[in-house]
């Protein structure tokens, strides 16, 4: 799939698919080996939920998808996208990597995984949200990563309580 999270070991489109419809196989294609890009794409355009990396130019130092040994070359301008975003309240991180990549260019505190700090952006109140990574690496179960990512979508009224 040419687009975020498409790797199968990647619990994204299942932490979602659990939050939003009550099924972990949601955006799983019928033979159940790869991510539906259209479904995903159009439950994210229905929710207002956008995606970006926070870099533009990366090297990765060994043949994994390990943050560690990913350097960043090119960091995106995420200053230039938020103005052009202007109805974004929220940036959400799921690795060290992107967040340190993303304080290096705008003022904030590093929340705790599951939680989020405040910042001003150009006077417009904003969240930065450090979430679990959804990687299978990430010691932590499928339900207990979605119950961290429904607090968050709670909190920016995405999701409600009795979705």
């Amino acid at each position: 799939m040419d687009f975020y999270y498409p790797n199968l070991n990647n619990d994204m489109w299942r932490i979602v698919g659990l939050l939003f419809f009550g099924n972990k196989e949601h955006f799983l294609n019928a033979d159940k080996k790869s991510f539906c890009r259209e479904r995903i794409i159009d439950f994210l355009n229905e929710k207002g939920i956008a995606l970006y990396d926070t870099a533009s130019v990366v090297r990765r130092l060994q043949d994994n998808a390990s943050d560690k040994f990913l350097e960043v070359v090119e960091a995106t301008d995420v200053a230039s996208l938020l103005r052009r975003l202007p109805q974004c309240r929220a940036i959400v991180t799921t690795g060290q990597k992107a967040t340190d990549t993303l304080r290096a260019q705008l003022a904030m505190d590093e929340p705790k995984v599951g939680d989020y700090t405040e910042f001003l952006f150009e006077n417009r109140a904003m969240r930065l949200y450090r979430m679990p990574s959804s990687s299978r690496a990430y010691p932590l179960s499928i339900e207990k990563k979605a119950a961290a990512y429904g607090v968050m979508y709670r909190e920016l009224q995405l999701l409600y309580i009795n979705s």
